[in-house]
């Protein structure tokens, strides 16, 4: 039996014998957090306020699409369906690798390998790409409210060090931290949403916007992509799993209210951006305002200093996005440690926090390498000062949610060959077949997002971009399949082991325990 510090020698992920850490160490802390810290958590990625701000307007603009509230209801359903499956196997896998955890499961440890490698690089490249919009915003305040001319780079390495720190720290002071950010947000938009319905322009209370008609034209799955980027976050509920006392509960309960909140959420504030600017004027105006479309309308109805006020939160809720990404990055990277997929490093928490310690530093390295990598770019004397600042968010933000999109499609399918295997089939039919038919609908996304991604990111129709971009992603699968195989060659414990997260450590806990 094992006793204070000794170590008891095992068959491990990497395949020899080596010391069985600490539980503490292995293993996330449970019971920190409750249903509220979880939604608030995972809500945070969501950054209401940018998508109002930045991802509506663009949207419009873009595709001249007038149902894009009608979208948003849309992808509301799909998302739905395809919860409906992934929460039941939230039952049955607690594993802060959620994705890959969920994937090898149902496809096999190759497979969830792949998906690994492709979560880490999609999230850390949502989490870095936001750095880049948020810098420039900043720097934006400094001049209009201080007269100060400040680089982009500047904040935005002041974020990469402080989203770093508070990862050190435990994850109910970054759930508080993300919680008043949050509420104040959503507060602002409903407030605005109020009085766009209030003093709506000259067609009135026209609901157009919800009309099927609208959806006709080339650009509808294009603008599928842009907002279903508008829901990420919904999905990462079980990434907390193991640090919740009922994960069986919580994170089914979390995904639903998180997926209904932000469709309905969303859906309302877009259709509120067209009462306020009326629905046959929404497309033109969101090409004259851009990114300002939200804040113009804001001006004239509340005035100066409530528009103010949301400049600001404009910036807060991003650096809750920031913080919330860089929470699943360091908890996937912990995952892929635990078992083998990255050194064992990776898979060990911090003894004072709990904190998965190794993924959070190395996200910060990686977001400070990018940023100084653009910072250097925009160093340029000729050319665009702002576009390495425009690249980074539209590179990092679209390479990242095709990376989750295909995750999803693959989860969907990897619900169905779980629970057939199980026996479940019959138990779980009608969750099979809301699995089957959001997966198809998230491929068909999938698909666009790809066929379209030069508009995506505004390069050319023959740019490399649009296949050097998404190609990182078709990278990643390759390189983790390969992975995969090469440990399930060489090292099957520990391809056996991928997937299994806390319940192997628990059942290593119980051996090394045995006389």
């Amino acid at each position: 039996m094992t006793t204070g510090s000794s170590s008891t020698s095992r068959p491990t992920a990497d395949g020899g014998g080596i010391s069985t850490f600490k539980g503490q160490e292995r293993a996330l802390r449970a019971d920190r957090l409750g249903t509220g810290g979880l939604l608030l958590s995972v809500l945070a990625a969501t950054a209401p306020l940018m998508v109002v701000a930045g991802v509506m307007p663009t949207t419009f603009a873009v595709m001249g699409i007038v149902g894009q509230p009608l979208l948003f209801v849309i992808l509301g359903v799909v998302l739905v369906l395809f919860s409906l499956g992934y929460a039941e196997m939230s039952r049955h896998v607690h594993n802060a690798g959620a994705f890959y955890a969920y994937i090898s499961r149902g496809l096999g440890g190759t497979a969830g390998a792949s998906a690994a490698l492709v979560a880490l690089v999609a999230y850390n490249a949502l989490q870095a790409g936001i750095y880049g919009i948020f810098g420039f915003e900043v720097s934006n305040l400094f001049a209009t409210y201080a007269d100060v001319t400040l680089a982009w780079w500047i904040p935005a390495l002041a974020a990469v060090a402080a989203v770093g720190a508070l990862g050190w720290l435990k994850i109910d002071v970054n759930a508080r931290v993300l919680g008043v950010l949050l509420v104040i947000e959503v507060v602002l938009v409903v407030i605005f949403d109020v009085a766009a319905i209030g003093d709506p322009a000259k067609e009135g209370l026209s609901l157009h916007a919800f009309n099927p008609d609208t959806l006709s034209g080339a650009g509808i799955g294009t603008a599928l992509c842009f907002c279903i980027a508008a829901f990420l976050g919904f999905e990462q509920a079980p990434v907390y799993a193991e640090e919740t006392s009922r994960p069986h509960v919580l994170v089914p309960r979390v995904m639903f209210l998180a997926v209904a909140g932000v469709a309905v959420f969303f859906a309302i504030s877009s259709w509120a951006l067209t009462v306020a600017t009326g629905p046959s004027a929404i497309v033109g105006t969101a090409q004259k305002e851009s990114a300002g479309l939200l804040f113009s309308l804001t001006e004239s109805r509340l005035g100066g200093t409530f528009t103010d006020v949301l400049h600001v939160l404009f910036v807060t809720g991003m650096f809750a996005a920031m913080l919330s990404f860089h929470n699943v990055v360091a908890r996937y990277a912990f995952a892929m440690g635990r078992e083998g997929l990255l050194p064992a490093t990776f898979g060990r928490t911090s003894s004072a926090s709990g904190a998965p310690a190794t993924g959070s530093l190395s996200q910060t390295v990686f977001s400070l390498i990018v940023v100084i990598a653009f910072a250097v770019t925009d160093d340029k004397p000729t050319g665009d000062p702002t576009a390495p600042v425009l690249h980074l968010f539209t590179w990092g933000g679209n390479i990242g949610a095709l990376g989750v999109i295909l995750l999803m499609a693959a989860a969907s399918l990897s619900v169905i060959v779980f629970f057939v295997r199980r026996g479940a089939a019959g138990a779980q039919a009608w969750r099979l077949v809301t699995s089957a038919l959001a997966g198809l609908a998230l491929l068909v996304i999938a698909v666009y997002t790809i066929k379209d991604f030069d508009v995506l990111v505004g390069a050319g129709p023959d740019s490399a971009l649009s296949w050097l971009l998404p190609g990182i992603i078709g990278l990643a699968v390759l390189v983790g399949l390969v992975q995969g195989a090469v440990l399930r060659s060489r090292r099957p414990e520990a391809h056996a082991g991928i997937g299994l997260g806390n319940e192997a450590f628990q059942l290593d806990k119980a051996a090394d325990s045995t006389p």
